[in-house]
């Protein structure tokens, strides 16, 4: 337990990267697949989305425009909250800035998987059910933070840039240096990478595997435990973290452990 709070902690090594962007990436594959079976749609591709919002332009097709245009605000959304949640928690001096995105994607998860059923005819202005704005939401807010923690090297949401950079490093792997010039440089593949992002691809298509199974066997509480897994991930630095900040300590000081250092 003790090793899990360095996951969302502020200051970052490439084991902590990797072992938080492996997990996150299952929670997507989970949350992508599973929400397929009841959207008929993948609210992280927003490589689609922009395709249609496009499709919807030139189609004259309203509720196709309309469509896109909420699941691409909303994951836009998403990952600007993530930077303003991580930036507050950096300049109020916290040990663990990413607790706090995972914490309100945990927040978030919960009702999607205890009321999907109900949130599934919740219409909105964009011709779509609530359910899509709010997973377009928690992906874009998910993405963020493993951007984020990694510098910009570690998706987990999506895997069309994870699947680029293994094929590029399988050709490097592959690529034929005895050419009888020695004169020319060595093409080096990265061992390293590419256990990275075969291991991202990897967990997305198992998270998939599992979401799809639980939706279909299962339905929407199936979405708790990954829930959960988030709150055992954030909860814990959070609250460490909470005399540090007067304004969390102000709102949730109650849960500060006995004998913790106040803010100063």
């Amino acid at each position: 337990m003790r090793r899990l709070r360095f996951l969302t902690h502020r200051h970052r090594a490439p084991s902590t990267n990797k072992a938080l962007g492996l997990l996150l990436a299952f929670n997507a594959g989970a949350i992508n697949a599973g929400g397929f079976l009841v959207l008929h749609m993948y609210t992280s591709h927003m490589s689609g989305f922009a395709s249609q919002l496009a499709d919807g332009m030139v189609l004259a097709k309203v509720e196709l425009l309309l469509n896109a245009a909420g699941a691409i605000l909303a994951f836009l959304t998403g990952a600007a909250v993530c930077a303003i949640l991580v930036n507050w928690g950096r300049r109020h001096r916290l040990h663990s800035v990413y607790a706090l995105p995972l914490l309100l994607e945990a927040l978030l998860m919960f009702p999607f998987g205890l009321m999907g059923a109900v949130t599934l005819t919740w219409q909105t202005p964009f011709a779509v059910p609530l359910t899509v704005l709010l997973l377009s939401f928690i992906m874009g807010l998910q993405n963020a933070v493993g951007s984020k923690t990694s510098g910009g090297s570690i998706r987990t949401t999506h895997m069309t840039g994870n699947i680029t950079d293994l094929g590029m490093e399988l050709g490097k792997l592959l690529y034929w240096n005895r050419s009888g010039r020695p004169d020319l440089p060595y093409v080096r593949h990265d061992p390293g990478r590419i256990r990275l992002v075969g291991g991202l691809v990897g967990m997305f298509i198992l998270g998939g595997v599992a979401g799809a199974l639980g939706f279909k066997y299962v339905g929407f509480v199936c979405v708790v435990p990954l829930a959960a897994l988030l709150l055992v991930l954030s909860v814990p630095p959070f609250i460490r973290d909470i005399p540090r900040s007067r304004i969390l300590l102000r709102f949730f000081g109650r849960w500060v452990p006995a004998g913790a250092a106040r803010h100063k």
